[in-house]
């Protein structure tokens, strides 16, 4: 990919000021594109990254930032629905307010933000859509019930978002991540009685041995975002470490 394929276009990042989020968004800002990070906490950004506050589970916090982004860079190119939350445990640990929350935030948090940009969004000669999704989407990972519930309905999202939208001109994809070292990951490994082995465990899930980076992700996001793939939508790119399809040996 070229190095300015970005140029002039407008970005906007959800969940921008940390882990995956924020990797994307520095790799758009370096490709040329102005970027516009959305987050609860959005401060302490790089150079070339605008933050503005918003809650995706909140409608009217989110429709007044989409308003200020497009009023302060004159519209809308690509959004990446990069904000998540995780959960840990089995169908029958997780509560109803677990279900709620991880819900509202992975799968309608993501509807509420691409439907707010829409509009912009169709106005744009280069207009696309970048979910974050994860291999839990497609993989029985032990006590990820309700995370795993979350990012398949993100996938349904995707591909359904990509049919209603492609005769608009707006290209919609997903990424699927294997386990990526992030703070949202550090956080979780907190909950466990043994943080240590657990990470180790999270390290070899992958066939590479180790857990996926956040620039890695990232780089991905940029290739479906890019001018360059302007054939390529409702599709789900895996970012695992081989986690999908490889079934390596023990190591000896």
């Amino acid at each position: 990919m070229s190095a300015g394929e970005f140029d002039g276009l407008v970005a906007v990042v959800t969940g921008g000021a940390s882990g995956i989020g924020l990797a994307t968004a520095s790799a758009f800002a370096a490709r040329g594109a102005r970027v516009a990070v959305l987050d609860l906490n959005p401060v302490d950004l790089a150079d070339g990254l605008t933050g503005f506050r918003a809650d995706v589970t909140d409608r009217s916090t989110i429709d007044a930032a989409i308003a200020a982004i497009a009023d302060a860079f004159g519209g809308i190119d690509i959004v990446v629905n990069s904000a998540g939350i995780s959960s840990v445990g089995t169908v029958e640990e997780a509560t109803d307010a677990d279900w709620a929350r991880v819900l509202d935030i992975n799968v309608t948090g993501t509807a509420r933000v691409s439907a707010s940009a829409l509009p912009w969004l169709r106005r744009s000669e280069h207009a696309v859509i970048v979910n974050l999704c994860s291999v839990a989407a497609l993989n029985g990972l032990p006590q990820r019930a309700v995370y795993s519930a979350s990012k398949g309905a993100v996938l349904g999202l995707t591909l359904a978002m990509a049919t209603d939208h492609v005769r608009e001109g707006v290209r919609v994809n997903c990424v699927n991540p294997g386990t990526v070292s992030t703070p949202f990951v550090d956080r979780m490994l907190q909950g466990f009685d043994d943080p240590v082995r657990e990470r180790a465990a999270l390290d070899a899930r992958q066939a590479t041995g180790r857990m996926v980076t956040p620039e890695e992700v990232a780089g991905a996001i940029l290739y479906l975002a890019s001018p360059l793939s302007a054939s390529t939508t409702g599709a789900a790119l895996d970012v695992d470490g081989g986690l999908t399809h490889l079934r390596v040996r023990p190591r000896e």
